[in-house]
């Protein structure tokens, strides 16, 4: 899950980039990245927890602009560790002060922190965010127990979405959240969207209003009290009121309060991390994924689409090729392969070379007198399949068109696919024409075999083998006078010559007559299944398929459903008692 949650933020990140800032998916988008950098963060906290069971106490201050932050992380801290200004947004980086702690004891935080680079307060430079400061306090503080306390930037300005990560990686590592308040800003919204947010993490907090004047924090507390249970169903926390001394410019902290972080501390419980974890992703899950789904959905959707289409091309080459009484010469060049096959003896070695001109399956061009043009003939499978090419291609742009004006979210990738394939049609006809005539050339050892299958059923046949052999010699006649005539001949026009349609009537009526129609229906059944697959589905389907990763914008995800559902199955296990990671 580790793994897959990154990935996932990057892809979010990446598609962002695409749209609108105003827009309301750019607005979503935001949010779930927000919520996965949370979830990453805190699954590497469960895996710190893992490797470092001693690791000391962490408390985060956290808070909105001008809430005083940093005024109380002094107070609390007894030191000026934490600089101080009236500007908004002046502490732009995580700044950990370890009390009674040593920062030797630190140092698996930097393998939590990942990519941020950990420096020392005076090293931090407001021209560089992927970096937090670690530092040992310097005064003894009666407040604390042994830990590392956190002040952190705010989470509410403008430039806070520059710095936002480390906050929240921040607040994912904190045992202990200290949500500081001022009297203006205890109601924004901005405060309880956040603490909505942390309510699955289950981490002890304490509420601190900073710049209270005597007498109205008995009413910002009842006001407080009302809108945390709007936020979160969780027990109200502790509050903390702090009342503004003149002389000393900070927050005073009254003596009744000495023992409350003690008191937080007795509730941190890592034990539930593991559980709080799995809670975290089940509550956003389904809305990470949800484009995920729809983008793989657009995927099946586009497959369905080259599929039906590929199929009635494929029903098409059965209706004109297959099954057409006058276009179909695979079988003929059968029977032809069948009478090389009989022994005819005495023929003259100027039929032997008339058969190499007439090579199947192409009606070649016999240059026997004739001009070139008028001894070319077409190859009816190849022109058909050509046509089928088209075809498809043709009626997906079509299919994609309609997609276009959908009016759906999907609808500019459709537009980019619809777009691409208009510019890839050339070529992928062009490749599909290639493999076609491959798969010809190809196919011919079926032709072959179905010519010695006929063979050898003849051959328990003597009579009829005889009698073809004997009407072979009229036929071979009648071929040269057609060759000489016309300057070439074609499988068809050899097959209208009287003695060839005695051949075939002879083999038609004869005892092996039902034999050869079942060895037909195979060769044809064996041509349809290798043209699929060679042709349709090796070359156009695949080409086809590939087509939306080629596109160029980066409105994709990119996410295969098997990196899905290899997440997917780590969040049910987990719920099985299996590891998370």
């Amino acid at each position: 899950m580790l793994e897959f949650i990154p990935l996932l933020r990057q892809r979010y990140q990446a598609v962002l980039s695409q749209h609108k800032d105003n827009s309301a998916i750019a607005t979503s988008y935001r949010q779930r990245i927000e919520q996965l950098i949370f979830a990453e963060a805190f699954l590497r906290k469960g895996q710190l927890l893992e490797n470092e069971p001693k690791l000391p106490l962490q408390i985060a201050i956290i808070g909105p602009t001008q809430a005083g932050k940093s005024s109380l992380t002094n107070v609390i801290l007894n030191s000026e560790v934490a600089q101080i200004s009236p500007l908004a947004g002046y502490t732009v980086h995580p700044q950990g002060f370890c009390v009674e702690v040593s920062q030797s004891a630190c140092y698996s935080l930097q393998h939590y922190f990942g990519r941020y680079q950990q420096l020392k307060p005076q090293q931090l430079s407001k021209n560089r965010y992927d970096c937090y400061a670690l530092a040992e306090n310097p005064h003894p503080t009666g407040l604390l127990p042994p830990c590392v306390f956190w002040d952190t930037p705010d989470f509410d300005s403008i430039d806070a979405a520059d710095y936002k990560e480390g906050v929240i990686r921040t607040i994912a590592l904190a045992d202990i959240i200290v949500l500081a308040l001022s009297k203006e800003k205890y109601a924004d919204q901005s405060v309880w969207e956040l603490m909505a947010t942390l309510a699955v993490f289950k981490q002890p907090t304490l509420v601190c209003i900073n710049k209270l004047n005597e007498g109205n924090e008995e009413i910002i507390i009842k006001s407080l009290q009302e809108k945390w249970r709007h936020a979160r169903s969780d027990a109200f926390p502790a509050v903390v009121p702090l009342f503004y001394e003149k002389h000393t410019g900070l927050p005073r902290w009254d003596s009744q309060y000495s023992q409350v972080f003690f008191q937080l501390a007795k509730k941190v419980d890592h034990r539930q991390h593991k559980q709080s974890q799995q809670n975290l992703i089940n509550l956003y899950w389904q809305g990470w994924i949800e484009p995920l789904l729809a983008e793989q959905q657009q995927l099946q959707d586009w497959q369905t689409l080259v599929d039906t289409a590929i199929a009635e091309g494929l029903r098409d080459y059965q209706r004109d090729y297959l099954n057409h009484p006058l276009h179909y010469e695979t079988f003929q060049q059968a029977i032809l392969e069948l009478l090389n096959l009989l022994e005819i003896p005495g023929l003259a070695g100027f039929l032997s070379t008339m058969r190499q001109i007439l090579t199947w399956p192409l009606k070649q061009i016999a240059r026997l007198g004739r001009s070139k043009e008028a001894s070319l003939y077409a190859n009816q499978e190849l022109v058909l399949l050509n046509q089928i090419g088209t075809h498809v291609l043709t009626q997906l742009a079509e299919q994609l068109l309609d997609k276009h004006d959908s009016g759906s979210e999907a609808q500019r990738w459709w537009q980019s696919l619809r777009r691409l394939l208009r510019q890839q049609q050339a070529e992928l006809l062009q490749d599909f024409n290639q493999s076609a005539a491959q798969y010809q050339q190809t196919f011919y050892q079926e032709v072959d075999a179905t010519a010695q299958r006929l063979y050898l059923q003849l051959e328990q046949h003597p009579i009829i083998l005889n009698s073809l052999r004997a009407t072979r010699i009229s036929a071979d006649a009648a071929l040269v006078g057609l060759t000489i005539h016309f300057g070439g001949i074609g499988l068809h026009d050899l097959f209208i010559t009287p003695a060839m349609m005695s051949i075939t009537a002879l083999l038609t009526e004869s005892a092996i007559g039902g034999y050869m129609k079942t060895v037909e229906a195979q060769l044809k059944q064996q041509q349809l299944l290798t043209l699929q697959n060679s042709v349709f589905t090796a070359v156009l389907r695949r080409a086809l398929l590939e087509l939306p990763d080629l596109t160029a914008d980066h409105q994709r995800f990119a996410i295969s459903p098997e990196q899905l559902q290899h997440a997917q199955q780590q969040r049910i296990e987990k719920r099985h008692g299996l590891r998370l990671f």
